[in-house]
């Protein structure tokens, strides 16, 4: 579970072709496609209706794709990134809730979450945006129906929070079909409700960021909420001895440079855990466990160190550790 923001707009239009596939194992049966250059996979009890869930989740993935991917230049967002005004310009109601979470993790993190940094993170070669920021994100006007920037030019990349919002959007539309106990995966972000067809709590892992490595770091249980990791194993590069990602620092407005590996966080919602995770891997490993513990955030931070990896979590997440 350690693919990284940047994996939500890799390849993206390969959702607009998805094809489920299903395999039987044991009381589940599983059903996935590709999503957001990755996999989307719904585990659930057997006798369900599995061209109802594909067809379902295929339509998700289609709808957030062609509205919040900056790849795609007709895309809901990208229009707004190039419609350079400072007039209200309406948007639908997916792009709307995401923004009021993004706005609700940004105050709540002191800004350490910030989707205004696109033009940033295609700088140093993760995304589309190329542009320099221009405004601030706490200045962004959200209304009932519309986005009004604060500076003409002012653009937005949604990929640290849009994941999050296409699973629970997921969930929403299962729970809606009547189903109660399913868990979804989602480009390495989960979410599960209920349990287990054998009675137990739905399980997952979290996978140790190592080069190479396929082991799992730690193994945990879900009940009724959504984990994600934010880390810099896929996206990630090095030049004149020094490391660059993805995830942006908004004080120095430059890739985080630290020895952090990954974050995982639970959150009742996987928005919520999306935004949390890059928020609290922007931090650092200094500022980030520190603001966990202080706000009861459960959380776990891997540091690189000369032994390996280090752990670092919160209690919140301790009582969620099998084994």
């Amino acid at each position: 579970m350690n693919l990284t923001r940047r994996a939500f707009v890799a390849g993206s239009t390969l959702s607009l072709v998805s094809t489920g596939l299903r395999a039987q194992s044991g009381d589940t049966i599983k059903i996935e496609g590709p999503a957001f250059g990755a996999q989307w996979r719904v585990n659930m009890p057997l006798g369900i209706d599995t061209n109802v869930v594909i067809s379902t989740v295929t339509k998700i993935i289609k709808t957030v794709d062609i509205t919040m991917s900056p790849f795609l230049p007709a895309s809901e967002i990208s229009l707004f990134n190039h419609t350079q005004t400072t007039q209200p310009q309406p948007m639908s109601a997916g792009i709307l809730s995401t923004l009021n979470e993004a706005k609700r993790v940004a105050h709540f993190t002191q800004g350490a979450f910030d989707p205004t940094l696109g033009g940033v993170v295609g700088r140093y070669g993760f995304g589309p945006i190329t542009s320099a920021p221009a405004g601030a994100f706490r200045d962004l006007t959200v209304t009932h129906n519309g986005l009004q920037k604060s500076h003409a030019a002012q653009t937005l990349d949604l990929c640290g929070i849009a994941k999050g919002f296409a699973l629970d959007q997921i969930a929403t539309a299962l729970s809606h079909l009547g189903h109660r106990d399913y868990f979804i995966e989602l480009g390495g972000e989960v979410l599960a409700k209920g349990q287990h067809p054998n009675g137990r709590p739905w399980v997952a892992g979290v996978e140790r960021p190592l080069a190479g490595s396929q082991a799992l770091q730690r193994t945990v249980r879900l009940t009724n909420e959504a984990l994600a990791t934010s880390g810099d194993q896929v996206n990630s590069y090095h030049h004149a001895d020094r490391a660059y990602n993805h995830i942006i620092d908004p004080n120095t407005q430059m890739p985080t440079d630290s020895t952090l590996a990954s974050v995982s966080v639970f959150a009742p919602l996987a928005i919520t855990a999306d935004a949390l995770a890059t928020a609290l891997y922007a931090l650092g490993p200094s500022r980030g466990p520190a603001f966990a513990r202080n706000n009861k955030i459960a959380a776990l931070f891997l540091v690189r160190s000369r032994n390996g990896l280090q752990e670092m979590m919160t209690h919140k997440f301790a009582a969620r550790l099998i084994g």
